[in-house]
């Protein structure tokens, strides 16, 4: 799972949802929130990402079989070059651009795949901490809510992280 898209996208997001909410208070209050460990301390996040590493393993053995066979062709044709006619070498090339072509077009599925498990997890984890964040936020009297990456510094005073985190195992049991 490519951390950095997670972190970009759920970034993006909060930033376009978490501004709406405004507390009734005279002095605004912020606090941060760091998404990333949100996912990967709360239950359905846990079990999100166990999903997601298990289907990266099977793509991963799948595609290390391939890489291996076109490996072994490449080597083949390195210690046998000399010894074979000009029609044997082209066909171990085409052979040879294939099997490349091949594990490009397989890497590229599972990339696909794998983009799309983690929307098909993820969305939904996102969508319920939308509101567990306006939630969270209205119960604890703050303005405005930020992701951590966001922020250059902040006080752990305004972390509200594990807050969100207790909220989303209790919504999501």
């Amino acid at each position: 799972m490519k951390r950095t898209s997670v972190l970009v996208l759920s970034s993006v997001f909060f930033f376009l949802t978490v501004f709406t909410v405004v507390s009734a208070s005279a002095t605004p209050s912020v606090g941060v929130v760091n998404l990333q460990q949100v996912l990967d301390k709360s239950s359905v996040g846990v079990a999100a990402k166990k999903k997601m590493e298990a289907k990266m393993k099977e793509f991963k053995s799948s595609l290390d079989k391939e890489k291996e066979a076109v490996l072994a062709l490449q080597k083949e044709m390195q210690k046998k070059a000399d010894a074979w006619n000009e029609e044997t070498k082209k066909e171990k090339a085409l052979e040879l651009q294939r099997k490349k072509r091949d594990f490009r077009v397989k890497q590229d599925d599972a990339n696909m795949e794998m983009r799309n498990l983690q929307e098909k997890h993820l969305a939904p984890i996102m969508k319920k901490l939308e509101v567990l964040v306006k939630e969270v936020a209205k119960e604890k009297g703050v303005s405005v809510i930020m992701p951590n990456t966001a922020v250059l510094y902040f006080d752990k005073s305004v972390d509200m992280t594990d807050a969100i985190t207790a909220a989303l195992n209790k919504k999501m049991k």
